[in-house]
Order: C-alpha cells, then sequence, then structure tokens
C-alpha cells in the first residue's frame, strides 16, 4: 500500500511507497550479513597467515611459559569460531582490542587516524568532480574530435596507471626537482602539534586556531597527493560522465530540443545534463567510497597519516587486532556510503522508488 499524504485539498502519494521500506530493511539486512562476512573472511585469515601475533609481544628469547601464558592471555587457546564470537560481541561494544604495537585500544587509534584518510579522500574527490564532470560532459558533447580524444586518453591513462608510480613521479618531479609542493607528511616538521587537534583534519584545525601559517604549509603537503588521488578519481567520473551523456545526447527529446531552436548550452546543461544528475550521485559516491578504501598506497608513499597507513603498518606487524578493526571501519563506510547513494537515488527521482 503506497504512503500517502494530506496536503490540505486531498491525498497525494508520496514517492515512497511501503514497498520502498521493505527494500531498506533488506538493505539494511544484507549490510549486516555483509558486514558480517567481511569481519569473519579477514579474522580467519589472521588467524592463518605465517605469523605468530604472541612473538611480537613477547619476543623470540621468551621462555616456553611466557609464551604459553600470552597465548592464553590472547585467547588463542579456544575454538576459531569461539574466538569469532568473542570478537564480534565486542566490536558490537566498540571494542575493536588493543593495539599490540603501542599497547592503546584500537578504536582509539582509528578515531585518530581516520580524519586525515577523510580529508585527503575529500579533497580528491572535490579535484575529480570538478574537472571530471565538464571533461565527460565536453567529450560527449564534442564526440570523435580531437577533443574528445584527448579526454579519452586523460582518462585512460589516469583509470589504468598504477597509483604508486604516479605518486612516486610525483614527488620525485614536483618536490625533488622543482620544489613546487611540501615533502612526505601532513605538515612540515616544524609544525606538528602547532595546533589543537579539534577535528582530526589539519585545514580544518588550522582554519579555527586562526593559524594561517600552519594552513598554507599543510595545503602545499595536501595537493600532491589529493591530486594524484584527484585524478584517479576524475578519470573514472569523466569516463563514466561521458557514458551517461552520450546516452542522453542520441534522444528524441534532445533533438526535439534542438529543432525548437534552443540554444546549445539549454539542450546540452540543462536538458542532457539534468537528467544524468541523478546516476552521477552514484557514479560521485562510489568513488568517494574507493578514495576512503584505496589511498593506502598513496598514504604509504607520502607517509600520510592515515588508516591506509595505519592497517599496512599494522599488516607487517602481526598486529592482527588493528587490522581487524580498520578493515571493518573502512568496509563499514564503503557499505553506508552505497546506501546513502541510494537513497539520494530514489529522493531525487521518484521513479526508483516505485
Amino acid at each position: 500500500m503506497a504512503v500517502v499524504e494530506n496536503n490540505g485539498n486531498g491525498r497525494r502519494k508520496s514517492p515512497f511507497s511501503s514497498s520502498v521500506y521493505a527494500t531498506i530493511l533488506k538493505t539494511i539486512g544484507s549490510v549486516l550479513v555483509t558486514m558480517l562476512g567481511l569481519t569473519f573472511v579477514t579474522f580467519i585469515i589472521g588467524r592463518v597467515m605465517p605469523i605468530d601475533p604472541v612473538i611480537s609481544i613477547v619476543g623470540e628469547r621468551a621462555s616456553r611459559e611466557t609464551y604459553d601464558a600470552a597465548y592464553q592471555a590472547m585467547g588463542l587457546d579456544k575454538p576459531i569460531l569461539v574466538q569469532f564470537a568473542y570478537y564480534i560481541w565486542d566490536v558490537l561494544h566498540g571494542d575493536f582490542g588493543m593495539s599490540l604495537l603501542n599497547a592503546r585500544p584500537v578504536a582509539e587509534d582509528i578515531r585518530r587516524v581516520f580524519p586525515a584518510t577523510l580529508e585527503l579522500a575529500t579533497i580528491g574527490t572535490f579535484f575529480g568532480v570538478v574537472l571530471g564532470v565538464p571533461l565527460g560532459v565536453i567529450a560527449a558533447v564534442k564526440r570523435g574530435t580531437w577533443v574528445d580524444q584527448v579526454a579519452r586518453v586523460v582518462a585512460l591513462v589516469g583509470y589504468s596507471m598504477p597509483i604508486f608510480w604516479l605518486g612516486l613521479m610525483g614527488l620525485l618531479v614536483f618536490y625533488g626537482i622543482l620544489g613546487w609542493v611540501g615533502g612526505p607528511g601532513r605538515v612540515g616538521i616544524f609544525y606538528e602539534d602547532v595546533v589543537p587537534s579539534v577535528t582530526g583534519m589539519i585545514l580544518i584545525d588550522s582554519m579555527l586556531d586562526n593559524n594561517w601559517e600552519v594552513f598554507r604549509n599543510a595545503i602545499s603537503h595536501i595537493i600532491l597527493p589529493a591530486s594524484i588521488l584527484g585524478y584517479y578519481s576524475m578519470a573514472y567520473i569523466s569516463r563514466m560522465t561521458r557514458s551517461f551523456m552520450l546516452e542522453q545526447m542520441s534522444a528524441e527529446y534532445i533533438t526535439t530540443a534542438r529543432v525548437k531552436g534552443l540554444p546549445e548550452r539549454t539542450v546540452v546543461w540543462r536538458h542532457a545534463f539534468g537528467n544524468i544528475k541523478v546516476q552521477l550521485i552514484t557514479v560521485i559516491a562510489l568513488s568517494y567510497a574507493n578514495l576512503l578504501e584505496g589511498a593506502v598506497l598513496t598514504e604509504t608513499i607520502f607517509a600520510w597519516p592515515g588508516i591506509g597507513q595505519y592497517i599496512t603498518t599494522a599488516l607487517l606487524s602481526a598486529d592482527m587486532n588493528a587490522v581487524l578493526g580498520g578493515t571493518v571501519v573502512v568496509g563499514l563506510i564503503f557499505v553506508l556510503l552505497n546506501i546513502f547513494s541510494d537513497l539520494l537515488y530514489r529522493f531525487f527521482d521518484p521513479r526508483a522508488a516505485k
């Protein structure tokens, strides 16, 4: 039965029906199953890896008694399913365990490092949208011309070039040779811990502290890794925008609009582009999610203290609590962004809610 609302002059159908709410509940259920599966697979991989987490704590020269005590204290003497059940119970209470590297709660570490990844991915996505959407539109309008060919090559290079290679070349050219940007890290060594951490994002915190010297230094450090991620995002967004626009530009209503004598700018941006905005929402959300989860190599190359570098360091050190916690958080964010984009799609296009 459709959900209706009274507007004073009668009753009209809401864009959302009961089937939509059933779909939302089904989506939530699938999210829970997905997250459970992701956590289980990661947990099992952590247990079968040829790295002994006990050795990471007690050292290779520890006695057998010390090793056995640590082994039991970590719960490794229990069956694997029991270990997993205990872990899920703790996660549901916001407890990802203690990091083996620094003896701090993993949840606390994630809260500390995630804002750096969020800041980097957000700026990268901004670059991708600002450059990718116009590039895709122009390529579609100029289909078959040299403009289209250049746009397609630029997108192909950005989509297929290894991101770690782009990062290394960027550091070599723009930092090592030209000196146009700051080096690895979020700020220079003399600016570390100068501004109080309020949001964890150095650009916002420096503005809140009214410290524009730190802000400028942070900009010089973030511009290169954000541009690398932005180029990758731009390649994906421009390709999808071009594809969507080509489909619209060949539609009959576009031909009709041109026959009526409407200006080409109106035909392209108001009519054709207006009909792909809903699809672009999903594309941009997926691109953003990909940058949040795929910034591992970029953060490693640029010594960016985000969640990607955190997971990498933890993995190399057999700190499986940190690896599991970071993986669960990244997976959850990816799933939530997908749900958010789907809800926006239904909001802006009521036809999808039927």
